[in-house]
């Protein structure tokens, strides 16, 4: 008879965003006639950078010769893109890396959930609640046993550390599904914890494109000591537009080793490639090009163009909640407003409410922790003029 992974049952039946869609879904068939306007799930609406679209396109007719023809990808990515990386994200920062410390992928999704591949299934992992539903699914369906760090407005959005010690850590800042951020002080104290206690950071810096105060860090790297206890995560996806192309990267540092049961010292960075060249093939020629071009003078100004646009959103979003006596987190260093619900309503009730009565969607917070009840997450990767007509829409149900 086959079996099955157990852990899997431990999971909702439901990934959040499907379930957010398939309520959407069964709104829309019942009412035609109704036009709903989404600022829930975190999907680019503005077009790929002019940039990035002519690398593609010359990318595409080099594939189309056999002369310059390319198959599978190196395990790592490119020379090309992961040298742009190395130089722009890191080397141009002060942030001493080579280039075989980076991991080219088709993005931070796949790669925090599939970092567990190489970690063993008795580490005990510290999770911020609310979060990223990938961080914990995933490592439930790998058996492990999950601390959940609370990030509420008692404590600013800071997690305290584990009551018990953390073997692995996930933190992400500026965070999702909050807005919030993390100083270099306060980073530094995760860093710090996790050098002391030989624990390992996982920290997903998706929405680092969208910093806009200088104090904040852009990378766990910019922390002394950091090499040696933290593997950070990129993405293409928001910052340039990549949902529909998928492209991210990994960055695990030569410095970083773990223990196996009998005491061995290996490299994680080792095994990460280890991994990467059974289980991944690449990310496409074609995806990779485009990437180098975000890095581009023409491809930098085109991108941070769009990433204004959506801060802009943000900070109609963020005004309007408030102008209605609503308390919002987030929206400053992240395209996201993390607002507490009205009326004591639950998440999931507030959503029905602003699906039903004015056609909005947002995210409910309860689908990130538990921490998250009671809040509601609305993004601002809309268009101008639906995020305007949503805010408005929202405000005739205070009227």
């Amino acid at each position: 008879m086959i079996k099955i992974n157990e852990h899997y049952t431990e999971i909702g039946n439901n990934y959040l965003f499907a379930e957010i869609a398939r309520r959407v879904r069964e709104y829309k068939g019942s009412h035609p006639e109704k036009t709903v306007i989404s600022l829930g799930i975190g999907d680019v609406t503005q077009a790929i950078a002019p940039a990035v679209i002519a690398a593609i396109q010359k990318a595409t007719i080099e594939m189309s010769d056999a002369k310059t023809l390319r198959g599978y990808a190196p395990d790592g990515g490119y020379d090309f893109l992961v040298n742009a990386i190395l130089k722009n994200d890191f080397l141009d920062r002060g942030i001493q890396l080579t280039a075989d410390e980076i991991f080219v992928s088709d993005g931070a999704k796949s790669d925090t959930g599939n970092i567990g591949d190489i970690l063993g299934a008795d580490n005990l992992v510290a999770i911020t609640d609310p979060a990223y539903p990938v961080y914990v699914d995933t490592n439930k369906m790998a058996g492990r046993t999950i601390q959940l760090l609370p990030c509420t407005p008692s404590n600013q959005f800071v997690p305290a550390f584990p009551e018990k010690i953390a073997d692995v850590i996930y933190l992400c800042y500026p965070n999702n599904p909050t807005g919030t951020v993390l100083t270099k002080e306060q980073l530094k104290k995760w860093v710090d914890y996790a050098l002391e206690h030989q624990s390992l950071i996982l920290f997903d810096a998706a929405y680092e494109a969208f910093i806009s105060q200088p104090e904040i860090p852009h990378s766990i790297y910019e922390i002394e000591g950091a090499k040696k206890v933290a593997i950070e995560f990129r993405s293409f996806s928001k910052t340039a537009g990549f949902t529909g192309m998928r492209a991210g990267f990994t960055v695990v540092p030569k410095e970083l080793t773990a223990k196996t049961s009998k005491g061995e010292t290996l490299s994680l960075n080792a095994l990460w490639k280890r991994r990467q060249s059974t289980k991944f093939n690449g990310t496409a020629y074609i995806v990779q090009r485009g990437a180098e071009a975000v890095y581009s003078p023409e491809g930098q100004k085109q991108i941070h163009a769009v990433i204004d646009y959506y801060m802009e959103n943000a900070k109609i979003i963020k005004s309007g909640l408030e102008s209605l006596d609503l308390t919002t987190y987030g929206g400053v260093n992240a395209p996201y407003i993390w607002a507490k619900t009205p009326n004591n309503l639950t998440s999931w009730e507030f959503f029905d409410l602003l699906l039903n009565k004015v056609q909005v969607v947002g995210t409910p917070g309860s689908g990130f922790g538990e921490a998250g009840e009671g809040f509601f997450r609305f993004t601002a990767f809309g268009k101008r003029e639906d995020t305007i007509e949503a805010v408005g829409r929202i405000k005739t149900l205070f009227a």
